[in-house]
């Protein structure tokens, strides 16, 4: 498996990623240790979702596989989850490539 499991509950995929995805489902309150870090959980997280790891702003990126992934619509806060109420993707965007005259 590529990547890294902190603390048996989350996947970093990359060095560089600002969340973590869930493996298993995750109760608010729940602490991991992440990197020497305590990231504690804010709300209840399904299996496969995504926890921040670090503070995001809002309008920052949202990275995961090394990669940006998406936009944060709101300030994110580590410990919360990060889907689609407070993070925008920007992957797979044709609508975008349209906007600025491309194919998608």
């Amino acid at each position: 498996m590529k990547g890294r499991v902190l603390d048996g509950a989350l996947l970093r995929l990359s060095t560089s990623d600002n969340v973590g995805t869930t493996v298993d489902d995750l109760e608010s309150g729940t602490e991991i240790d992440a990197d020497g870090r305590t990231v504690v959980l804010a709300e209840d997280v399904p299996f496969g979702h995504k926890v921040a790891l670090e503070p995001v702003d809002s309008g920052g990126e949202v990275r995961k596989y090394g990669e940006v992934i998406g936009t944060a619509t709101q300030a994110i806060e580590v410990g919360e989850w990060v889907h689609t109420h407070n993070c925008e993707s920007t992957r797979g965007r044709g609508d975008r490539a349209a906007a600025r005259g491309e194919s998608a």
